[in-house]
């Protein structure tokens, strides 16, 4: 009987080690394939293999949860159209990301056009990314394209799809906390809407063209706290092109751009450019490298309402500082930081060399643009401008209210 207990006993504590050996396993990921009409939920940590255009219907809802992974297939190249609302959820430890098949994710397509965007129609109420990564997007549209089809974006073939396109002038924006990277062209191309685009970061964009945020007549916008490295042509480009209403009006502050402008071919690239009368109030942005200061159309100038005050502008080399002095086409404003000679009011990055190339395009992540002691971007922000969406945007239950306005210059405080 004694050895039968212990025999018992050894049976006994195996079967818990087992159990417990099981319970502590990673599950593996839920993995489903669409193409068509999509709702519901996209669950948790799932792959979701997108073999095919999607499309989320008017009055139905997409929400995504945090850690899915979209997978794109480089053949299909699809689209994804929002006729409905989307929601894509994720977070700072765990993002969604849209993307491509690792095998193809190479310095081969650097720029992407392995597959389209995300398309939002004029019935797009709603639509938040939230902690998610964009990456290898920006295909060429063709007769065939759902979008043509459906008289989306720019309803034509042979024009390189953006990141994010948005149309509803009544309709919901709101972007926070993501990444762009790898596409062809624009990241985003706004027509319409209340909008939000704060804490993001865009990088290693445009082949021949392209800016980060590209913002049209309909909009009313909050565009803070964004990075912004060597897009092909402005990191901002902000009209009222478009004769819709709202007539476009966009608050930018607290903004650090970086070695933008220089790879467009013609000389429209620089850093910031205003036109067609959108009205632009433009605060504490730190603009470092830029092949131009803040440009505008002096044939077809911005609001006269528009504020520029409290930007700081640095310079490497002569050439780059010479360019951002203020001319009919470079605009001036009022407490401007801006020197005259290169090297002046060098900002004193944590970690980054200023005197990377600025036809550079990729992006190292160990970069810190935070700012050291002795910066000239330190305490000479201004707080006292009005926000557009102070108290918020509200949008899938959720309050997104635009961030507070900083005492310094650029994205990143001191370190």
């Amino acid at each position: 009987m004694k050895t039968s207990s212990i025999l018992a006993s050894v049976l006994l504590l195996a079967s818990l080690c087992t159990s417990c050996t099981k319970d502590n396993s990673d599950p593996k990921p839920e993995e489903q394939s669409v193409a068509g009409e999509v709702s519901g939920t996209w669950k948790k940590g799932s792959i979701v293999q997108v073999t095919g255009d999607i499309i989320v219907p008017a009055g139905k809802t997409l929400s995504i949860e945090e850690g899915v992974t979209v997978v794109m297939d480089t053949t299909a190249k699809p689209e994804i159209i929002v006729n409905g609302n989307l929601y894509a959820s994720g977070s700072a430890s765990s993002p969604i990301k849209f993307t491509v098949p690792e095998t193809a994710r190479t310095a081969k397509y650097n720029y992407g056009k392995l597959w389209g965007g995300i398309l939002a129609s004029k019935t797009c109420a709603e639509l938040v990314l939230d902690n998610v990564i964009l990456e290898y997007g920006g295909s060429t549209t063709t007769e065939a394209s759902t979008s043509v089809k459906l008289g989306l974006y720019k309803a034509l073939s042979g024009e390189n799809v953006p990141a994010l396109w948005y149309s509803n002038v009544s309709g919901k924006l709101v972007v926070v906390n993501s990444i762009f990277r790898h596409f062809n062209e624009d990241c985003t191309y706004l027509e319409g809407g209340n909008i939000i685009f704060s804490n993001n970061k865009f990088y290693t964009t445009g082949v021949t063209g392209g800016e980060a945020i590209n913002i049209k007549s309909g909009c009313i916008a909050d565009v803070a706290y964004n990075l912004v490295y060597s897009t092909n042509t402005n990191a901002l480009k902000l009209s009222n092109a478009g004769d819709r209403t709202p007539q476009a009006y966009v608050v930018a502050y607290n903004n650090t751009l970086m070695n933008t402008g220089w790879r467009r071919p013609t000389i429209k690239g620089g850093s910031i450019w205003i036109e067609a009368s959108v009205r632009a109030d433009l605060y504490n942005n730190l603009l470092a490298n830029c092949r131009f200061g803040i440009k505008r159309d002096v044939k077809k100038p911005e609001d006269t309402r528009s504020v520029i005050q409290n930007n700081l502008y640095y310079g490497y080399n002569q050439t780059t500082v010479d360019q951002f002095q203020p001319t009919a086409e470079i605009a001036s404003g009022t407490n401007e930081i801006r020197g005259t000679k290169a090297g002046d009011n060098d900002p004193k990055f944590a970690n980054y060399p200023l005197s990377t190339d600025v036809m550079n395009a990729d992006y190292n992540s160990s970069w810190d643009f935070s700012l050291l002691s002795g910066s000239a971007a330190l305490n000479k922000g201004i707080t006292t401008f009005t926000r557009n969406f102070k108290t918020g945007i509200t949008a899938n239950g959720k309050t997104y209210t635009s961030p507070e306005p900083a005492n310094y210059i650029g994205a990143f405080g001191g370190k």
